[in-house]
């Protein structure tokens, strides 16, 4: 019997591009699943609340690299115990795979 693959870990579905406020892995994890959510349904903002978090992640519909990781930007503003401040992140190839999302979306058609 071989033994099941572990769960991966938050940071390996989102890359931080930049935070001004320490982030632990239940507050990478809200933020992996926030921009899952913007990302599946193609909208602009989302709240996000909960005992240690407070605030809005935005869906700024763009794919950012970083080295030889792109994905598509999000930003976040949030309110936490450790204080207020702004991450901006990008969801890795393994964090929309792991959803079963495409890594990269048709650009939208313009209506006429």
């Amino acid at each position: 019997m071989s033994a099941m693959p572990a769960e991966p870990r938050s940071w390996t579905l989102i890359s931080v591009l930049l935070s001004t406020i320490p982030l632990d892995s239940a507050l990478a994890a809200t933020l992996h699943h926030a921009a899952v959510e913007l990302y599946r349904r193609d909208d602009g903002f989302q709240e996000v609340a909960g005992d240690l978090v407070n605030g809005r992640v935005v869906n700024l519909r763009k794919t950012l690299q970083l080295g030889a990781i792109s994905g598509p930007a999000f930003e976040a503003r949030l309110d936490t115990a450790r204080g207020s401040g702004i991450v901006r992140y990008l969801l890795t190839s393994q964090g929309l795979e792991r959803e079963g999302l495409p890594g990269k979306r048709k650009p939208r058609e313009l209506p006429n």
